[in-house]
């Protein structure tokens, strides 16, 4: 494999972003998005290419083609490993990040930053692209905090409104919690190999499973457990699992494109690869995946509760992310990482196309977001409709859509499981499925049938809540404008079809929404597609197990329509149309039966009033003491101030001395041969 053509692929992106960034002015609007997407477009092809080569047999690319630094025999590479999983993830990070790129011509047109933003999300393929090609864990992590930044930029794009800023601010602080966890595992990695490469970590795995790091005096953990919970943590906060999910909704306060690709197949995909990639680390270490599976289960089905409360429809895909995510964090836990994987491409194609499906509705709607304001909505945009569909059919796992082919084998997985923690989580993603199914359809009801509300609104608040930001006065235009306040007077033009450079990149994601899981099932999830990519022990196998009932997709879809995950999915569409097309009182009769519930899924079980009030005021009392006690007490009063007080008294005292008289001096003299003298005799 050409090391120069690999060397390419997130080059081209960065090159790219530089000359957007630097010399947008120069090249003008037309320049960036054409440099940008040209970028992008061929290291997608480039990537493709890279991608056949190994499935024609080409070796896997494992070499170093850069050393920055050795210190204590230790190296730190800028290295490759390209293998199926690589460009799996590669082919997947450049297709969705070029159709991004296209949707942004239509949506970011009026903005005032439309260079700026090309700059960011060509900087951000190129973080994802070095974060996944890495060879050692030093790459690893600059890829991961180079993501972590662009998304900062990204989310607080509209830098003017004070929601973005508390946003952005909120995804960076977050992120560096679970980044902390993240860079513990690499130290606890390094001081047991004295090496950041992969290859020397894996094969190390077996001698850190036996050794044992004290705690205490009187007890101690496996090494190889600390490392992959720590490493796990890093992942918890870039793939939002509970507790550090709460960035992730805020995120939509960004523009729907950088929604899209952070929520699709980018920063938020980094955490499932990653342990995925670590695979042979994980399988030695039975407590941390059933840690990993808890984790996994509790985010997956109670995240989604959330989303059946919210109004704002972006977020309502945002919390179906991360639920979605809880699914593949499951796969992991029970060693079915190829599910995992295969979960993340899927849902790659129709969570990115759901919500650039969502960014047309709100150009259509002339940048209304609120769904209580819609309805009807597919007569006037029909593309934008049918694609939404089939997105939402994906996304509740209907048999024959993609979704179904990869959420189907990690509902499956899980149940054949015996690891701890197995059987909760076994629940937990079959009650998602009606969970997803109500939230998805209540979305699809609201916006595209039934009566059309947006004729009747005209600006007045619905008594229900919507969720935070997005009801501030200042909201931005969908194409990033001026914020428009509270100036309603769109209502009195009709919703209309996005245009082409909008419409068109729908249609080039639900072709893959709609066969990408058909067509590669049987190879990517029960054939030998990864080989050494991912290492499973055999103990573990849990997709071997379930392979073995797998005849092709069609039977495996017909096998579907008689499976629980289907009724409950059927259960929850039938549930969204009685309670949101076909009589809408019952919604609000049961709403009304359970607002204790109703209440504590709005308030979003109260993480975001802990985390403000609690952790947040319980740091800035710390901030403050050390200011106040450390800082202005101790250090400026006690040691500078002191210090400076100290010389000055004696500085007063010995002006004293020097009083500048013959007999004083002759006085002070005396008294110190008296004192020598009375030393040395009784030395003597």
């Amino acid at each position: 494999m050409n090391p120069t053509l690999l060397i390419a692929i997130p080059l081209l992106p960065l090159l790219a972003a530089i000359l957007a960034g630097l010399f947008g002015r120069v090249i003008g609007r037309a320049g960036a998005h054409t440099v940008t997407i040209a970028g992008v477009a061929i290291a997608c092809g480039l990537s493709i290419h890279v991608l056949k080569q190994l499935l024609d047999g080409v070796p896997t690319y494992n070499a170093p083609v850069y050393s920055w630094l050795i210190s204590d025999g230790m190296h730190m590479d800028v290295g490759f490993l390209v293998d199926r999983l690589t460009a799996l993830m590669m082919v997947v990070v450049t297709f969705v990040s070029l159709c991004v790129h296209v949707y942004t011509i239509g949506y970011m047109h009026d903005d005032p930053g439309y260079q700026r933003f090309f700059s960011y999300i060509s900087l951000f393929t190129f973080s994802m692209l070095m974060l996944v090609m890495a060879n050692n864990f030093m790459q690893l992590f600059f890829g991961w905090e180079a993501v972590g930044v662009v998304s900062y930029l990204l989310i607080g794009f509209w830098y003017t409104r004070p929601s973005a800023i508390f946003a952005n601010m909120k995804a960076f602080i977050v992120n560096r919690i679970g980044d902390f966890g993240f860079i513990l595992g690499i130290a606890g990695v390094a001081y047991y190999t004295n090496s950041l490469s992969y290859t020397d970590a894996f094969a190390a795995a077996p001698k850190m499973a036996a050794a044992l790091l004290p705690m205490t005096s009187t007890s101690s953990v496996e090494a190889l457990t600390l490392i992959c919970i720590c490493l796990f943590i890093g992942a918890m906060g870039k793939s939002a699992q509970v507790p550090l999910h709460v960035w992730l909704p805020d995120s939509m306060e960004g523009p729907t494109p950088i929604s899209a690709l952070i929520h699709a197949a980018t920063m938020v995909t980094a955490g499932i690869f990653m342990v995925a990639r670590m695979s042979p680390l994980f399988e030695h270490s039975e407590a941390a995946l059933s840690f990993v599976l808890v984790i996994g289960a509790t985010t997956a089905f109670f995240m989604g509760l959330l989303g059946v409360v919210n109004n704002d429809i972006k977020r309502v895909i945002a919390y179906s992310t991360l639920s979605q995510l809880g699914y593949m964090t499951v796969a992991l836990g029970v060693s079915a990482y190829s599910a995992a994987i295969f979960h993340l491409m899927t849902h790659a194609f129709f969570k990115a196309l759901l919500f650039l499906a969502a960014g047309s509705v709100i150009i259509g709607m002339h940048h209304e977001q609120d769904m209580r304001k819609m309805g009807g909505l597919a007569k006037y945009m029909p593309i934008t409709a049918i694609t939404s569909w089939i997105g939402a059919l994906a996304l509740i796992g209907t048999p024959f859509f993609s979704g179904f082919y990869s959420k189907d084998a990690i509902i499956e997985a899980v149940g054949v499981s015996h690891r701890w923690g197995a059987q909760y989580a076994y629940w937990c993603v079959l009650g998602g499925v009606f969970v997803t199914a109500l939230y998805t359809f209540r979305m699809i009801f609201m916006t595209f049938h039934g009566p059309e509300r947006f004729r009747h609104v005209h600006g007045h608040a619905s008594s229900d809540k919507t969720v935070s930001h997005e009801e501030e006065d200042a909201k931005p235009s969908a194409h990033g404008a001026q914020p428009h306040g509270h100036d309603h007077s769109h209502h009195g033009a009709e919703p209309h079809e996005s245009p082409a450079v909008v419409t068109i990149p729908l249609i080039a994601l639900a072709i893959p929404s709609l066969l990408i899981g058909f067509v590669t099932v049987g190879y990517v999830l029960f054939g030998n597609y990864f080989g050494d990519s991912i290492q499973v022990l055999e103990r573990n196998s849990v997709i071997a197990e379930i392979g073995r009932e797998f005849h092709g997709p069609v039977e495996f879809a017909l096998h579907g329509f008689v499976s629980l995950p289907f009724w409950f999915a059927l259960a929850g569409v039938v549930t969204a149309w009685a309670f949101f097309l076909w009589k809408p009182s019952l919604a609000n009769r049961v709403a009304q039966s359970f607002s204790w519930l109703r209440k504590l899924l709005i308030e979003k079980y109260y993480f975001d009033w802990f985390n403000q009030n609690v952790i947040a005021a319980l740091t800035r009392l710390i901030g403050t003491g050390l200011w106040k006690g450390g800082d202005e007490a101790l250090i400026d009063g006690a040691l500078v101030n002191g210090s400076a007080a100290t010389v000055r008294w004696f500085g007063s005292v010995l002006r004293r001395v020097q009083s500048g008289y013959l007999y004083s001096y002759a006085f002070w003299m005396v008294i110190g041969l008296a004192v020598m003298l009375g030393w040395f005799l009784e030395r003597m």
